[in-house]
């Protein structure tokens, strides 16, 4: 045992290596700063801003979504709001128009086609329907700081095309949502190597948050924009993957300080959306969400029960060396959750974490497997 244990605390220790070096090499939004984060010349000014934002039930955010974008500085830019108000039937659209102000369209969206997916097709309806030279697609749960648009001017001028995207600051309530929630971006900051999103043309590497992908409209065009990706159900994802396809470059930057969301409001919502974009998301592949799996329980799960067991059989070199993985995971997950601006105490929930992830993840497989599908915002997706 005390081998095994060894050989997990190696692995987990190059791993926090890892982690703090690539939460290190996380661009800042509107940083411009060295030339391998947005280019080596400067851009022109970006004139006109389309911030689209596809709606769909979303009554109890898209006020404060829309007043958080009014109350943005632009330095200048001009910019446009457009909302898609997706066959909503709780008076989404309504709401919008009453806290829109002059500056905000509100579109009914029109019925959804065979083949498309909801959102992608909403997102399309947008993008025709804008006319700035950067499009940013914003989700209705996101709270933008003042200084967000200016911010993302900056990045998208600097950058001068391509795909600019971030994730926001999570916000959370229920426990499941503390559990689960900041896993995304310990995800990225533990497997994807952050300067190979901004620095390799490979599509595999790359990480999207649907919440805020700030994209030039030539650039959109060019990758086929969500046409192209109408059937995805991880739109981000295939998004981003087109652009860099298309020869476009992508950058993942640190938007925590601008921007704050909340996905989910209880454990209901947790489990459905995450059930329905886990699987997806591993491109279907049974073989590379088993090895996942096995790895994460491997090294942030066993540490913690053999600590518990070695402790109660008084085996406390073995408990010397659980411990130290354990500590290890929990340094890893505390560097994912600075970089994600969470509380400092959610380091300490990472055993817990992955045990329901775990038990997600076979649940969004599950659902594909068997063909039962998976319901969203009254929607059925397969």
């Amino acid at each position: 045992m005390i081998t095994v244990l060894q050989v997990i605390t190696g692995i987990v220790l190059l791993q926090l290596l890892f982690a703090l070096w690539n939460a290190s090499r996380l661009p800042v939004l509107g940083s411009v700063r060295g030339k391998e984060r947005y280019g080596s010349k400067p851009g022109r000014p970006v004139q006109r801003l389309s911030v689209l934002i596809p709606a769909r039930d979303e009554a109890d955010n898209i006020a404060d979504c829309l007043r958080s974008v009014l109350n943005c500085r632009t330095d200048g830019t001009e910019l446009e709001i457009l909302v898609l108000d997706d066959q909503s039937q709780d008076g989404t659209g309504s709401i919008a128009k009453a806290n829109g102000g002059g500056q905000t369209r509100v579109l009914t969206g029109r019925r959804l086609p065979e083949g498309w997916l909801g959102k992608c097709h909403a997102c399309l309806q947008l993008a025709e329907a804008a006319t700035g030279e950067w499009l940013l697609f914003l989700d209705a749960d996101i709270r933008l700081k003042p200084e967000a648009l200016a911010a993302a001017l900056a990045s998208a001028g600097a950058q001068g095309s391509g795909l600019i995207t971030g994730f926001p600051r999570q916000m959370t309530g229920s426990w499941l949502e503390r559990l689960v929630v900041p896993l995304m971006s310990f995800t990225i900051i533990c497997h994807l190597p952050v300067p190979l999103v901004r620095g390799s043309g490979d599509p595999r590497f790359v990480a999207a948050h649907g919440g805020f992908m700030l994209i030039h409209g030539e650039s959109y065009a060019r990758c086929g924009g969500h046409a192209g990706i109408r059937g995805q159900l991880v739109d981000d994802m295939a998004l981003a993957r087109a652009v860099k396809l298309a020869g476009e470059p992508v950058t993942l930057a640190d938007i925590t300080r601008y921007a704050d969301m909340r996905m989910y409001h209880n454990a209901r919502e947790v489990w459905k959306g995450y059930r329905k974009n886990i699987y997806a998301g591993l491109g279907r592949r049974p073989w590379l969400l088993l090895a996942v799996l096995l790895f994460y329980t491997v090294l942030y799960v066993v540490p913690a029960l053999t600590a518990v067991f070695t402790w109660l059989t008084g085996d406390y070199t073995a408990l010397l060396w659980s411990a130290a993985a354990l500590c290890g995971g929990i340094g890893i997950k505390r560097t994912a959750d600075a970089a994600g601006r969470q509380p400092l105490w959610f380091c300490l929930l990472l055993p817990a974490a992955i045990v329901c992830l775990t038990a997600i993840s076979a649940a969004s497989w599950r659902g594909s497997k068997s063909q039962e599908g998976y319901e969203w915002k009254g929607r059925h997706y397969r």
